[in-house]
């Protein structure tokens, strides 16, 4: 099925079927278009976490709602076309995830609302004039609340007390990776510790930028999220093992899959809170007066078997802080 042209899977994976003739007469059935930059596989817990927020507000989609479900399979140049079919297909709000998507949709529209799912310093990148007053036509919630990338240094620090050389991650095009990189080198400053920025671009590159972090002697790393990491988490917990590298992430899906420890927000809470977005807007309110969410939940993940094959041991004191605790 091309991408470009999918309608968007119910949660438990039933076709939401186009608007019925009946429907589109009445004018009952709103339209709702998301703009995924990642596989839609890749990122389908979110997706029914956002299901599940509207079924909270008394949306059953299907029957009272038509989710447009386009993704760009990582392609990020294919975002604009992706953004302007929405478009023309008139749909009443536009919900995104990360800050590219966002972008693509705020360049192909100025009057559709745009509810940001999930996004990273949206006032930094230009997303919006300030959180509590956003302006234009864009809303929604931010991922980060400010004090989480230092944290993670932190918690790297408690695992690895003689940390001086911290690699970072992230995936290239991600227009907010400068801001991560300037937290964690103002967080680190008097610390002793420096801050390598590496990026990555697809599966190719992950086993070349691994050797580069090898090279440049790095003794933990911190994985940024965002759509490429997401999509290659496999492959890079498979490769911070093979070189025995103690590495925290931004969501615990990482973790899940042998990442060793995770500390940010909960993000499919994060998703969820978006349908509330959606909601408001449907009734008639307008994105510039619905001031944008920070997180109210964090989770820290420790994978004690990660740790175990690491060689490293977690202070009795990080494993009571943790949220949840792999064996």
């Amino acid at each position: 099925m091309d991408r470009r042209t999918f309608i968007g899977t119910l949660t438990g994976g039933l076709l939401v079927a186009p608007l019925t003739a009946d429907a589109q007469q009445t004018g009952a059935m709103h339209r709702i278009g998301f703009l995924l930059l990642s596989p839609r596989d890749v990122q389908l817990h979110l997706i029914e976490a956002f299901e599940a927020g509207l079924r909270e507000k008394g949306y059953t989609p299907g029957r009272d709602v038509v989710i447009e479900y386009r993704s760009a399979d990582g392609h990020s140049d294919q975002l604009s076309i992706l953004a302007a079919e929405l478009v023309r297909l008139g749909v009443d709000v536009i919900v995104t995830g990360v800050n590219p998507n966002t972008l693509a949709a705020k360049r192909a529209t100025s009057t559709i609302p745009i509810v940001m799912a999930s996004s990273f310093f949206p006032v930094e990148d230009g997303l919006v004039a300030s959180l509590a007053r956003p302006g234009g036509n864009v809303t929604g919630l931010t991922q980060e609340a400010g004090e989480e990338v230092a944290k993670r240094l932190q918690l790297l620090q408690e695992v690895v007390p003689k940390l001086t050389r911290v690699a970072t991650l992230s995936g290239v095009g991600m227009t907010y990776n400068p801001y991560f990189v300037q937290r964690l080198q103002e967080a680190s400053r008097g610390l002793g510790v420096s801050i390598l920025p590496f990026e990555i671009q697809g599966a190719d590159d992950v086993g070349k930028v691994f050797v580069e972090i090898e090279r440049a002697r790095a003794d933990g790393l911190i994985v940024f999220g965002g759509p490429i990491t997401i999509g290659q988490r496999s492959a890079i917990v498979t490769r911070t093992a093979e070189k025995r590298l103690p590495a925290v992430w931004t969501d615990k899906q990482f973790v899940l899959d042998g990442g060793l420890m995770s500390y940010g927000a909960d993000v499919a809470d994060i998703w969820r809170r978006s349908a509330g977005y959606v909601d408001r807007i449907l009734k008639g309110a307008k994105p510039a007066d619905l001031p944008v969410e920070q997180p109210t939940k964090f989770v820290l993940a420790i994978n004690l078997k990660t740790a175990n094959q690491l060689g490293l041991t977690i202070p009795r004191s990080l494993l009571q802080r943790a949220d949840e605790v792999i064996q």
